[in-house]
């Protein structure tokens, strides 16, 4: 009896580790549950725990190499990295997830004005939160702006303290993923993604969701910051193939890459926290801070970062 109960509960977290480092990443449920892949690497380091005490030496053993196959895919996500030498200007990044256009007004504008963002990034960014944030003024404090308001949480927007060119939208599912051109005075030229691909469905193939990943432009001759509710932490497959073709994410950057953005409040607000909401920044940008904030009314906080560039 205790064979078989020391091998269900290690069988499920040798099979995560194994589909997690394997390169292939499947459908549902797989795709909203390997988010808590960090949750996962704690709650197997306790079945090598119960194996041992049960006696179960080949189970405890199973259970001790998936800890450490998966310790390393998550570990430096506490740990901070070095940086590029870059004696460039400064760029200051916010994105938030205004659900649905219902976050509150006053306390976004104080966050813009305390952080002092060169760029806001905004998701689920609707006719009405426009207006209302730019009667709060806005656009005093970041004149320049690219918005594609929508009904619904399909819109979003970049807003700047410096010249804007829009570029073309990334549209999947109903979803538009605003791009903008950023001019800095420094000479610099950026561009900026807000980032928000349509959320994993309850069931069934992803295709909205991998389809609008995949469309965020790769890193490259250009430079690039994608920010935004990504719906996806570091452990999909999509977001570490943008990090091995050139980005890095400013939170795992900085040694706060286990911080939550996600569920803040709402119906999914007793679900345990995840990071899906990224600043994802060239690799020959610097870090020089991250930071999740919060915001009222919406179920994702939002999240800051100071670059500099090359």
């Amino acid at each position: 009896m205790r064979t078989w109960v020391s091998w269900i509960v290690v069988a499920p977290f040798a099979g995560w580790a194994a589909v997690r480092l394997s390169g292939f990443e499947p459908d549902w449920p797989w795709v909203p549950v390997v988010a808590y892949t960090p949750y996962a690497v704690c709650a197997a380091a306790v079945t090598v725990l119960l194996a041992c005490l049960l006696r179960r030496w080949a189970a405890g053993t199973v259970a001790l190499v998936s800890v450490l196959a998966l310790t390393p895919a998550v570990l430096p996500r506490a740990l901070a990295d070095g940086n590029p030498v870059v004696h460039g200007p400064a760029l200051r990044v916010l994105a938030a997830n205004l659900l649905v256009g219902r976050a509150d007004t006053a306390e976004l504008m104080a966050l813009v004005t305390t952080r002092q963002p060169d760029v806001l990034t905004l998701q689920e960014f609707t006719p009405d939160a426009m207006r209302r944030l730019e009667s709060a003024g806005l656009r005093e404090v970041l004149p320049y702006a690219v918005t594609r308001p929508l009904p619904g949480a399909g819109g979003s927007a970049v807003y700047a303290r410096y010249p804007l060119t829009a570029g073309e939208t990334i549209k999947y599912g109903g979803f538009g993923q605003a791009r903008a051109w950023l001019r800095h005075p420094g000479g610099v030229r950026v561009e900026i993604v807000s980032v928000h691909p349509c959320a994993p469905r309850r069931i069934g193939r992803q295709p909205c969701w991998q389809a609008g990943l995949a469309a965020l432009p790769q890193a490259g001759k250009e430079l690039r910051v994608l920010a935004g509710d990504f719906n996806a932490t570091l452990d999909h497959l999509p977001v570490r193939e943008l990090l091995a073709n050139g980005y890095r994410d400013a939170a795992d950057v900085m040694g706060r890459g286990f911080v939550p953005t996600w569920p803040q409040e709402g119906s999914n607000q007793n679900l345990p926290g995840v990071t899906i909401d990224h600043v994802l920044a060239d690799s020959r940008m610097a870090v020089r801070d991250f930071e999740v904030l919060q915001l009222e009314h919406t179920d994702h906080r939002p999240v800051f970062s100071e670059l500099r560039l090359p």
